[in-house]
């Protein structure tokens, strides 16, 4: 039977760990906290680049290489796409699709975070649901602004600054209550697509708040691009040996 080897994060790609065979592995860089009870095995950390992995992919007979890590996880895509490459090992990705502003919505991309600066300015009491990134820039908060950042742990906050350590998936009334509770203006987030998040994003458009969107990087190409979790398990059950 084939080996996978799954690169992924603890949301889309938990999803289809939770349904690989013993003999295949799920790779993590180690920030989210791992089921113990997978069938599959699991692997936290990194592999030394490009070069690293495709040298494990060839120590462990992988056969097929699943890329599920996040949309922003640009890095870690371009190895698996050289590591794919240099190994000969297929590798299909999942390209989720971004989010799309509709009717009532205020929604500004900016480039990077010097882009991000510049936009803030105007406004006084940001939301931020960019992950870790913000934390790194909690000393230099404006004097007439207060953050509130939301990312996977707990972390200090500052006298201008709150930090809330949480997992999605988030629910649409407390986001109401969080929102209703922080006074927000403005809501920065990552264009993910996930459904798992995407309250945020109503609450925004129902308070008529601007919604500032990180831009995607570009990420390679692969042998197989799939927009959904359900087209990549498809596929899995298709292979020789896989079907289950």
């Amino acid at each position: 039977m084939s080996r996978i080897l799954l690169l992924g994060g603890v949301g889309d790609a938990l999803a289809i760990a939770r349904r690989l065979a013993p003999q295949d592995i799920y790779s993590l860089a180690g920030l989210g906290k791992v089921p113990a009870d997978l069938p599959c095995q699991v692997r936290v950390g990194g592999y030394g680049g490009a070069e690293g992995l495709a040298a494990f992919m060839a120590a462990e007979g992988i056969d097929l290489l699943l890329d599920i890590t996040h949309p922003y996880a640009a890095q870690i895509s371009a190895n698996a796409a050289r590591a794919a490459e240099l190994s000969g090992v297929p590798c299909w990705a999942l390209r989720r699709p971004g989010w799309q502003a509709g009717g009532g919505d205020d929604w500004r991309e900016v480039a990077d975070w010097a882009a991000l600066s510049t936009a803030l300015e105007p406004f006084q009491r940001p939301f931020f649901t960019l992950g870790r990134e913000p934390l790194a820039h909690l000393q230099a908060i404006p004097l007439h602004q207060h953050w509130t950042v939301r990312c996977l742990d707990d972390y200090p906050g500052t006298p201008r600054a709150r930090v809330i350590g949480a997992r999605g998936p988030f629910n649409l009334a407390d986001e109401r209550a969080l929102f209703a509770a922080g006074q927000f203006d403005v809501l920065i987030s990552k264009n993910s697509g996930s459904s798992a998040t995407d309250p945020k994003l109503q609450v925004a458009r129902e308070l008529g708040l601007p919604v500032l969107l990180l831009a995607r990087p570009p990420l390679p190409a692969v042998d197989r691009q799939f927009s959904a979790v359900e087209d990549v398990w498809s596929a899995l059950q298709a292979l020789p040996g896989r079907l289950g």
